[in-house]
């Protein structure tokens, strides 16, 4: 399908859908030489694989992924890596109601015009099951990247549901089931999730992603911009609606006197600050990569909805089944991911072009 490709030089082609038989990707342009283990990517599917608290969905996956080429002898080979992903907890006939209809704000409708057909098992090829394949590709180039370049990526909840985070502790996203970075706000996050849980409804979410370490100089002008192909890799993300690098939208009320990021030998990285989050001209600064990555509520709720059958007449719909009230909690994995993709794939760019990095 045209679309399930990231990357140019570093190239990753995901593939599958959420109830059938596996999932997985291909990816094309991994270096040579680089020490690879099933373990190596399985401790990322972990962190993104379902069914890990009461406040995601409860579908049963291992998400246990097997390497089938690209490694010899505990090494990448240069050839294509192929990466399988085997389902194992399909519950196709909680579908089955749905199968002739559309839920509001969800890719049904518009993967029905578009091909005249879909799998409506899940979503198919638009749910977010599709995203384990992403995070086991990212699992191999933040391996990379920390490896030859000390490029270290971390994310976390900034808000669920209108509820502001702080990023206050980096040691605790991965030691609770929210991923945030504010661990005294937990019981007032599973109380907000509880509720969504008896309503029937869900809520939206904005994840902060920080890239440090990397190098000034990568990143192309005009149309790959560095900042232009993280945001095109976040949107490709499930339920994502906005990106923010840097400041963002506060620039709008600042002024160059303030939003400029001084320079100067005495500063860290040579800079003052960091409103321009790492990246200008579309080219690394060498300052930490900064973004904020807005998602949507899920669309599959149980709250009745009026909506549209297949065949256009007026009906009524409640999504029953196993969702995340918040897809949010489960996406900081997903957005390293991405991010370390981003970033290798200009790696190997700018290694191309310049011959350094």
């Amino acid at each position: 399908m045209p679309g399930s490709r990231l990357g140019e030089y570093f190239s990753v082609i995901n593939f599958g859908e959420s109830h059938g038989p596996a999932i997985g990707c291909v990816i094309d342009g991994c270096p040579p030489g680089m020490e690879l283990s099933q373990e190596d990517i399985q401790k990322e599917l972990d962190r993104r694989r379902p069914g890990t608290s009461r406040h995601v969905t409860q579908r049963k996956e291992s998400d246990t992924v097997e390497i089938l080429s690209g490694v010899y002898q505990g090494k990448t080979t240069g050839t294509p890596i192929a990466l399988l992903i085997r389902n194992e907890d399909q519950r196709s006939k909680d579908y089955s109601a749905i199968e002739n209809l559309f839920r509001p704000a969800h890719a049904d409708y518009t993967y029905y015009k578009k091909f005249g057909i879909r799998d409506p098992r899940g979503g198919g090829r638009s749910s977010a099951r599709l995203t384990a394949p992403t995070v086991a590709a990212g699992a191999v180039a933040k391996k990379w990247l920390e490896e030859n370049l000390n490029i270290k990526i971390r994310a976390c909840l900034i808000n669920l549901g209108g509820i502001p985070l702080e990023v206050k502790d980096w040691t605790a996203p991965d030691n609770n089931p929210f991923f945030t970075a504010d661990p005294e706000k937990v019981p007032e996050l599973e109380a907000c999730m509880d509720e969504l849980r008896r309503a029937g409804d869900s809520a939206g979410s904005e994840i902060y992603v920080e890239a440090q370490g990397v190098p000034p100089g990568l990143g192309e002008p005009v149309y790959r911009r560095l900042d232009a192909c993280l945001a095109y890799a976040f949107m490709g993300l499930n339920a994502v609606k906005g990106v923010e690098i840097g400041d963002g939208f506060e620039v709008v009320g600042s002024r160059g006197s303030l939003n400029a990021d001084r320079m100067g030998t005495q500063y860290e990285n040579g800079f003052a600050s960091n409103h321009a989050g790492g990246i200008l001209g579309g080219i690394s600064t060498g300052a930490p990569i900064t973004a904020r990555v807005a998602i949507k509520p899920t669309p599959s709720i149980r709250q009745e909805m009026s909506t549209l059958t297949v065949d256009g007449k007026d009906t009524i719909v409640s999504t029953k089944g196993r969702h995340d009230p918040c897809v949010g909690i489960r996406a900081t994995p997903i957005l390293e991911a991405l991010t370390a993709l981003v970033l290798i794939d200009q790696v190997m760019a700018q290694r191309g072009q310049c011959g350094r990095i």
